[in-house]
């Protein structure tokens, strides 16, 4: 049964579910991305063949969701949140799954943690040289996103601020996303999902800005990730040059790369097929 609970860090509080199984020999841990949460992941929780046999971790990044913060945040502090979160609770050690900016958490940890790590999967990964659309035009104006986050944030310590941000349900939005798809044919999902509007009312403005620049920071040297490795990718984004990707993805020594039909959100569009793959590449790859 999955668990809520929190660890304090310093006076801030990380929330995260568990479902401790046990005499489990895996934990998967699964990281969200840009202005995101934990319920990205209800869908495929609930789904999963791991479900029983696996622990499962999800958590709401520092920023996120339960997990409200509104200071400094950046890649080497989620990091360290997400080891102090694993050494708390024994689980090492892991698999992480990650999507879109939780894949770069996910390597960064990979990296710099690599006895802490037995597997990593990978959800359409962002390749910054590669990013087109908002992102790409994030990426070549990010030398700016730095003062404007600084000035949002002073303006928050001057008391210039939001104080409630209500819970967001990724699950419920996915299945009204899909209705509306279906319902309209010629509707691409990055219509809708690309609207930074949509994101405001559910998370600081200073803390999606902070998102988008670490969104385009580079990526570690990715042939030092050592573990086996499991990249799912859209076969038409529309947020990166696919191909490009593929090839700059390719120097992990021990990766797998299976395409999905569909653009940046396949847990969205095609959860079933995802769920299958990553089910199938776990019980083959770690039995």
């Amino acid at each position: 049964m999955e668990t809520k609970k929190t660890l304090d860090l310093d006076g801030f509080s990380l929330t995260y579910w568990l479902d401790r199984v046990a005499g489990a020999r895996h934990t998967l841990v699964m990281v969200h991305g840009l202005a995101s949460n934990h319920t990205r992941w209800t869908e495929f929780v609930e789904s999963t063949r791991l479900r029983g046999r696996w622990n499962l971790l999800r958590l709401d990044q520092r920023g996120h969701g339960e997990s409200m913060y509104r200071g400094a945040i950046n890649r080497e502090r989620w990091v360290a949140d997400l080891d102090a979160l694993i050494r708390a609770e024994g689980l090492a050690p892991v698999v992480l799954l990650g999507h879109s900016l939780g894949v770069e958490t996910a390597m960064d940890y990979t990296v710099t943690h690599p006895g802490r790590v037995e597997g990593l999967i990978v959800i359409d990964p962002v390749i910054p040289e590669y990013l087109t659309g908002l992102l790409g035009w994030s990426r070549r104006l990010h030398w700016l996103l730095k003062p404007v986050i600084w000035l949002i944030r002073l303006a928050n310590r001057l008391g210039l601020r939001r104080r409630h941000f209500p819970p967001r349900d990724l699950y419920a939005l996915d299945r009204r996303t899909r209705a509306t798809l279906a319902a309209h044919p010629g509707m691409r999902i990055s219509e809708l999902y690309m609207n930074p509007s949509a994101d405001f009312p559910y998370i600081p403005l200073a803390n999606y800005l902070q998102d988008l620049y670490e969104v385009v920071r580079p990526l570690p040297d990715l042939s030092i990730i050592r573990v086996p490795t499991l990249v799912i990718m859209s076969s038409h984004s529309t947020l990166s040059d696919i191909q490009k990707s593929q090839i700059r993805l390719r120097a992990i020594p021990r990766v797998e790369i299976r395409e999905i039909e569909c653009d940046h959100w396949p847990l969205t569009e095609k959860p079933g097929e995802v769920r299958q793959v990553i089910d199938e590449w776990c019980g083959k790859t770690l039995p």
